[in-house]
């Protein structure tokens, strides 16, 4: 086991109505004036916006408000978002929606404290100095931003996603109901189910030894979502299974998963090159396509590693290492479908004559390899992509 210092300072609401006592929860903490960050209309039909903004109002908060954050949440949105914030005095962030909400409030956050402009920090040419605290209101299991110290942000400008990660992205609280996940399409929720899965596995398939204690609460958080994922699609409205993935969403990216281990992301790295090029995709759905590609190209490398996985699992009962590790990608990519997931690029409309292009977007024009079982280099990265078609 490595050395790790773990850090998890998100108190976290989990449960029925909880989003009710936003107001006392931030009034508590002293702050007035705040900006609420959230999407386009769900919350307004599903009257959510009316519960959070009487809880506000009743609790004498200002309230500041942006909407419109859209899915892989844009740049633009972002500086306009700050000027705002700047101008009004805000002194504190309030995300109500899922990652795309939470990671646009974070970015925000950093924005208004720094005298730079964000894109800067996201492309590490300057660093931050400090952030406006978060808080957040969880409607969509995926991301576990609501958590995690990672933020993303895309440019649509130039095509380019990045990754920023700070311990001033940590929120102070996330509020979790369960009951919010219910209108979430089938789409989007098995978006949400590759994406915990996926943070699961990136920490689980890093280059360094076992750590028995941390590949079980790994290996638990994946097969609780395994089965709750095939209730819920089932019955969207089935309280149990929802508060299961909402609060493997949380774990997944809290870096529980990940103690003792390394955490490199690198179909994390992968995907935002894809999104990034195509902003339509939907990230989870991206990871589905191209985790098992990724596994299949480096699996020979660690082949114990993944017939472990493909054992605790899947519950393969193959004895040969290398079998067993094929036959656990096969009920992974099986897994995917039964949630209807895409499982090859063909399915996006993903020109094969772009593949170049993303090999370049996520090497940042060849100046760098990715940490994976294998120092995956610009060539490595095309033979990934061109293996999903």
């Amino acid at each position: 086991m490595l050395d790790f210092t773990y850090y998890a300072p998100t108190k976290v609401y989990f449960g029925r109505d909880k989003q009710k006592d936003v107001g006392k929860i931030i009034s508590d903490y002293g702050y007035k004036t705040i900006m609420m960050q959230y999407g386009k209309e769900s919350i307004k039909k599903s009257g959510l916006y009316d519960d959070v903004m009487k809880s506000l109002l009743e609790n004498g908060i200002k309230v500041v408000e942006m909407g419109g954050v859209e899915p892989n949440p844009k740049l633009s949105f972002v500086r306009e978002a700050v000027k705002s914030a700047r101008e009004n005095k805000v002194e504190m962030i309030l995300a109500v929606g899922g990652g795309s909400a939470i990671d646009s409030s974070k970015v925000t956050a950093h924005g208004v404290v720094n005298d730079c402009d964000v894109w800067d920090l996201l492309t590490r040419k300057s660093i931050s100095k400090g952030a406006l605290p978060i808080g957040c209101i969880l409607t969509h299991s995926a991301a576990g931003s609501e958590m995690s110290a990672s933020a993303v942000i895309t440019n649509i400008e130039e095509n380019m996603k990045r990754g920023f990660g700070s311990e001033f992205n940590r929120c102070k609280f996330a509020i979790c109901n369960p009951e919010l996940t219910y209108t979430v399409s089938k789409y989007q929720t098995a978006c949400g189910i590759v994406d915990i899965m996926a943070h699961t596995m990136e920490r689980y398939f890093t280059v360094c030894e076992p750590t028995e204690l941390t590949d079980r609460i790994a290996e638990s958080v994946l097969k609780s979502v395994i089965n709750a994922s095939k209730v819920v699609m089932d019955n969207p409205c089935d309280y149990e299974a929802r508060a299961t993935i909402m609060w493997a969403s949380s774990l997944s990216h809290n870096d529980l998963t990940s103690c003792g281990r390394e955490n490199n992301l690198a179909v994390h790295q992968l995907e935002h090159a894809l999104s990034g090029e195509y902003d339509y995709i939907s990230h989870g759905a991206g990871l589905a396509v191209l985790f098992p590609a990724w596994a299949r190209y480096v699996y020979q490398k660690n082949t114990s590693r993944f017939a472990q996985f493909a054992r605790r699992v899947w519950d393969v009962a193959e004895e040969d290492d290398e079998k067993a590790s094929l036959l656990g990608i096969e009920e992974m990519e099986r897994f995917f479908k039964l949630i209807q997931m895409p499982l090859t690029l063909k399915e996006f409309d993903v020109d094969k004559n772009s593949i170049d292009k993303l090999a370049d977007l996520c090497t940042f024009g060849k100046s760098r390899t990715i940490k994976s079982y294998i120092e995956l280099g610009y060539d490595d990265i095309k033979n990934i992509f061109n293996s999903c078609y």
